[in-house]
């Protein structure tokens, strides 16, 4: 399956046991309920999956855990965000190897790479690989930036192929359509910013809050794809306040408290983590209860 870069793909939570284990069974559950709402990829080990935590062996079963649950219904992507350029080789042949349809790729971690150095990072890795690449280009977050001049670089290799556009600004949605047109394909990547970005000619969404509420998610995309924009945006502005539970140092323990309140999840976060207490949990809550006793009736979104 070659990837189409475009629709709602969950940058999926990864689930914990009590005993720090991960908690296969409910994971799959999850999964289950995005491909039911009709997500068109599934992302394994992005910052939601808690990718810093997790190991190698750990990422692996993730991968090969989804691969077969999904059946290639939609392709599987896992992230790679390592230390060196080594290490992410070896990450992009696993995921290869276990049978993931493509990758999503930070810069290097902990060390703030340089514009040439960022560069050559993904050109390494991308020429280790037959597997389709989407830049994750974050630098609110991840304090290195890939430039429109950088992707000029980075397109001389065929399988980087897509950016999950993270920066915040609408306008860059503009400039790399101007600047590259289809051959680099944008997944907004910030909830808040999400329908305005599709708007402005994003071609997809790589979702926070639709690993709790993935129907209404989806819906948004196909009711905007489809011309009804005024029902997506009805959606989008119950769904606001919940999707400002992603842009926050703790969207973890917040998308999972969310999780536990559709029954698609558990809060189980590994530490240094530890799930929201005091006033932050009761803000939360109140966030989520709120939502959900406002939570919209849906238009047959999967029949446009």
């Amino acid at each position: 399956m070659s990837i189409q870069w475009k629709g709602v793909m969950p940058a999926v939570t990864t689930k914990f046991t009590d005993s720090d284990r991960l908690d296969l069974h409910m994971f799959e559950h999850n999964i289950q309920a995005q491909l039911e709402a009709g997500v068109h990829g599934i992302v394994l080990g992005g910052t939601l999956g808690e990718a810093s935590t997790l190991s190698e062996t750990e990422k692996r079963i993730l991968t090969t855990t989804t691969v077969d649950l999904v059946k290639d219904k939609v392709p599987v992507l896992i992230n790679i965000a390592e230390q060196s350029t080594k290490e992410a080789i070896r990450a992009a042949q696993n995921a290869e190897t276990d049978g993931a349809k493509g990758l999503m790729m930070l810069p290097p971690m902990r060390y703030k790479s340089g514009d040439r150095e960022t560069v050559e990072y993904f050109k390494a890795v991308a020429n280790s690989t037959s597997l389709p690449i989407m830049v994750y280009n974050n630098p609110v977050d991840y304090k290195v930036e890939v430039t429109l001049e950088m992707f000029d670089e980075l397109l001389k290799c065929d399988n980087i192929e897509a950016v999950k556009e993270s920066t915040r600004d609408i306008s860059n949605v503009t400039r790399i359509k101007n600047r590259f047109g289809d051959r680099l394909k944008i997944m907004t990547g910030v909830d808040t910013v999400a329908l305005e970005s599709l708007l402005m000619g994003a071609d997809g969404w790589i979702a926070g809050l639709v690993c709790a509420f993935p129907a209404e998610t989806v819906a948004i995309y196909e009711l905007q794809k489809a011309g009804r924009i005024k029902e997506a945006i009805d959606i989008y502005r119950w769904f606001l306040p919940l999707l400002e539970l992603d842009i926050n140092p703790k969207l973890v323990q917040n998308i999972k408290l969310a999780e536990v309140a559709t029954g698609i999840g558990t809060e189980t976060v590994r530490a240094p983590r530890l799930p929201l207490h005091g006033e932050e949990r009761k803000h939360v809550l109140k966030v989520i209860e709120d939502g959900l006793k406002n939570r919209p009736t849906l238009p047959d979104y999967k029949n446009l």
